[in-house]
């Protein structure tokens, strides 16, 4: 703990080193290269300057450490095992194995200490800028007692090659995020070889390039100077820090400097011959040094006292600010304050035609006026998928209030993985874009659908209703790749009355969701707003209904109205059908088909991922190529998207 230590620094951090490569070689499986190399920094972090209690691993005003390279797990868990946390030694020795809380990257809610999912390269880095923006805006918004802690990282080569951290850091100078710190293990090797052969860059003019305070060790061995170059990073608050700290992958092995050592185990007579190299005084694996108890027991101390002195603060504010003090409750324990969606349930529109994209910015601003701590913004974009928050300000660099318009600026990459910070902190956040940019946002999505965080994704301009701007910006097939992506809710609402209600079951879930929006208006099914209401926690419903129908038109967003038209014509030729609306397909069981009765999918993108989807015979209408440059409506049409089109299929099924 910070300014703490009298113990034996090199004895600690070789232990740190060996239990490190003794898991890798227990499973047969891992990175033994950066634990070697980048122990000394990630220990100086952990015993110098960290502020944490490993009793109370989730403590609001805890500092965060970030593994961005997650392939040096070992690393990690060995740290954690050190400083107390409850990953007890079998644990370690189960790494890598299946039902262990010791997996081959970190994984936030399975192991106590891992603050966030890291393994694509990139995220981690990406994740602490957003960790960075959300303790700037608790800080505005609480002071100082209560939220004040620091974002620290270890960051790889191929973390800084990855566009998702360049994006990310490039906001995070613009912001000024002074309470990062991130140490670069800089040891010039990447999984194939010398980083020379693919990356030549000047890395401290870039970043300071960026508006970031870099410093350099030239020693990564040398405690004493990265715990110095950390202090000057501290003391800077209106810079986001890097510390170069020149390092020597697989450090005291036979591969050290090499490759060989970043991601497979050294073998057991190389593990050996390590720990000879240092100095270790037992060949047996997962010896520890005497005195390794002790630090556990300092750290928990520590860790007490940092967490008793916080409790009081946050006491004393449920006395002199209850309204304030609710609220920070909340974000803490992830509650919805009471009467959350009382504005949203009273939201009505009128007859006529609203794009579900208006009526989501009239449903964000609903909950944002309830929900204080709702934060987000666009890349670039907010004033056309309308996710501008009209009761707040902006959060910017020079602003000391708690704006919660988020200017993400072209960033998509970057939004995605910092909207996963700000949840990961307790906030509700929200990124928004064009549909057809959500594949530079994936891997941040997919990330946030693992870990089951509270991170919400806005896409609208959803269909080839976009247009003039043709195939390159008509989405086709982004609806159906967010449905195969598990634990994620892709909510398709098909009119205003269903946008508001959609992000009502979002928001009362929880967990990570997209709201798939258009720019075109939709007519508002105010005739069925009841029906809509009860159905739509359902994911799917029976929009209108007749006995013993003929055919189902199962429909999603702008093609709910489609189906509607349709099923009006099949009733002038005397066939029973049923709509059948669906705005969340993985909320949807599928009580409401009928059985035998064959139905007819509709949805303005490709059709495979529709398959076997009804109870009977099923065909699809849908879009099964790229789109057209041309006014909307007209390349609506001329895709088949039809109400002719819908009804000879129909028929064709009977």
């Amino acid at each position: 703990m910070p300014g703490t230590s009298t113990r034996n620094d090199q004895l600690l951090i070789n232990a740190l080193r060996c239990l490190s490569i003794d898991m890798v070689q227990a499973a047969n499986s891992g990175h033994p290269g950066l634990p070697l190399g980048a122990a000394p920094m990630a220990y100086t972090v952990f015993a110098r300057h960290l502020r944490f209690n490993p009793s109370r691993p989730d403590w609001f005003n805890r500092d965060r450490f970030i593994l961005s390279p997650g392939h040096g797990s070992a690393l990690l868990y060995s740290l954690l095992h050190l400083f107390g946390y409850d990953l007890p030694m079998s644990e370690l020795k189960q790494f890598r194995q299946l039902g262990s809380k010791t997996p081959g990257h970190p994984e936030v809610g399975l192991t106590p200490g891992v603050e966030c999912t890291t393994g694509p390269l990139g995220q981690g880095f990406a994740t602490g800028v957003g960790m960075a923006i959300a303790e700037r805006w608790f800080n505005n918004r609480y002071g100082n007692d209560l939220a004040d802690y620091h974002i620290y990282g270890v960051v790889s080569d191929g973390d800084l090659m990855e566009g998702v951290a360049q994006e990310a850091a490039s906001l995070a100078g613009h912001m000024g995020l002074g309470k990062i710190v991130y140490l670069y293990d800089s040891n010039d090797i990447s999984l194939d070889g010398p980083c020379h052969k693919s990356y030549s860059e000047d890395t401290e003019a870039k970043f300071e390039a960026m508006n970031w305070d870099v410093h350099v060790v030239e020693d990564g061995n040398d405690v004493d100077a990265i715990d110095a170059a950390i202090n000057a990073a501290k003391s800077n608050a209106v810079q986001p820090s890097l510390i170069i700290v020149k390092t020597e992958i697989g450090f005291g092995s036979p591969v050290a400097g090499s490759s060989k050592s970043h991601g497979a185990p050294l073998g057991a007579d190389n593990v050996i011959t390590t720990k000879k190299a240092l100095g270790w005084e037992s060949e047996e694996p997962f010896f520890v040094t005497e005195g390794f108890g002790d630090v556990a027991e300092e750290a928990l101390k520590a860790g007490e006292n940092l967490t008793n002195v916080w409790d009081e603060q946050f006491e004393s504010l449920r006395s002199s600010n209850h309204v304030l003090w609710r609220e920070l409750e909340c974000i803490i324990t992830g509650e919805l304050p009471e009467c959350w969606d009382a504005e949203i349930n009273d939201l009505s529109w009128p007859d006529g035609s609203v794009a579900t994209r208006d009526a989501g910015q009239a449903a964000l601003n609903a909950v944002a006026n309830k929900i204080p701590w709702l934060i987000g913004g666009g890349a670039d974009l907010a004033s056309s998928t309308k996710t501008i928050i009209k009761s707040s300000g902006d959060f910017d660099a020079e602003s000391q209030a708690d704006g919660r318009n988020i200017w993400f600026g072209v960033r998509e990459h970057a939004m995605g993985a910092i909207v996963n910070g700000l949840a990961l902190s307790g906030l509700r956040p929200f990124g928004s874009t064009f549909l057809v940019f959500s594949d530079y946002m994936r891997g941040a999505i997919r990330l946030a659908a693992l870990t089951a965080i509270d991170s919400m994704f806005i896409f609208t301009h959803d269909s080839v209703f976009v247009g003039e701007d043709g195939p390159t910006h008509q989405p086709i097939e982004h609806i159906s790749a967010l449905r195969l992506i598990p634990n994620l809710l892709v909510y398709r609402p098909a009119d205003a009355l269903e946008t508001a209600a959609c992000y009502q079951d979002a928001i009362a879930r929880g967990g990570a969701s997209t709201m798939v929006l258009t720019r075109q208006g939709l007519p508002v099914l105010n005739e069925f707003a009841e029906k809509i209401r009860e159905g739509v926690s359902h994911g799917g419903y029976v929009l209108s209904g007749v006995e013993s129908p003929q055919v189902c038109l199962v429909a999603t967003g702008s093609e709910v109205s489609l189906a509607l038209k349709a099923q009006k014509q099949l009733e002038a030729d005397g066939i029973k059908s049923s709509v059948i609306s669906v705005p969340c397909r993985e909320l949807f069981m599928g009580d409401c088909l009928p059985d035998g009765v064959p139905c007819v999918i509709i949805e303005a993108g490709v059709t495979q991922a529709w398959g076997g989807f009804g109870k009977g015979k099923t065909a699809s209408v849908g879009i099964d190529r790229f789109g057209e440059s041309g006014p909307g409506d007209e390349v609506y049409d001329h895709v088949n998207m039809t109400v002719d089109h819908v009804v000879e299929v129909a028929k064709s099924l009977l």
